[in-house]
């Protein structure tokens, strides 16, 4: 019989948020730099930095406190500050990193692609330590406990808007070079993050 796996200490818990939302940041970071997006409530926060010139950040931690309150009913306390404190430090590194590294120019396919795969770590390594990015995840599993709707189905819906909506103010090119970091951020999550394989305390 296999032994009871140990729940994350509060340390691992703290260097998660950190590290994954850093590389959810350098993401970020790509995305913006290329005139890319992604989904979620970032993809949302993306389109009003487009269309309004506000950074990014601010934009980010703003639209994501109404998700709070369906954060509690649906995921608890601790889910929900671990969430809050994650959202707050990646708006925080997304609007630090780019004095950090600037970036001159990066090859549009490879910043898709790469931008992906850092965001697909990131969220992989914050959902194993029970925390999100908020948003609209948070909404469709809330909507998914309360109305037994599919969180995956509303998640896909609500993408779906957010890329068409992307269509009204960005090339198609860049549009679905977006979809593409989609794509592989999706890779990441479907590949390592998969029922008995893992389970984060």
């Amino acid at each position: 019989m296999a032994a009871a796996p140990l729940p994350h200490t509060l340390l691992e818990d703290i260097q998660a948020l950190l590290v994954g939302t850093l590389f959810m940041a350098l993401s970020v970071v790509l995305f913006r730099h290329s005139g890319l997006l992604t989904g979620g409530t970032a993809g949302i926060a993306f389109l009003l930095h487009y269309l309004s010139g506000y950074a990014f950040g601010p934009i980010f931690f703003a639209i994501n406190l109404p998700f709070y309150i369906f954060a509690v009913r649906a995921l608890g306390w601790a889910f929900t500050f671990k969430t809050f404190a994650a959202v707050a430090l990646l708006s925080i590194y997304s609007e630090v990193l780019p004095a950090w590294i600037p970036l001159g120019h990066v090859q549009p396919v490879f910043a898709a692609v790469m931008a992906g795969l850092l965001a697909g770590v990131g969220l992989l390594m914050l959902m194993r330590h029970k925390a999100s990015l908020g948003g609209l995840g948070v909404l469709a599993i809330y909507m998914q406990e309360k109305h037994g709707w599919r969180a995956g189905k509303i998640q896909m819906a609500a993408d779906c808007v957010i890329v068409l909506a992307a269509l009204l103010i960005q090339d198609f090119s860049l549009v679905a070079l977006s979809v593409l970091g989609a794509l592989a951020l999706n890779m990441v999550i479907t590949i390592n993050h998969r029922p008995g394989r893992y389970s984060g305390f």
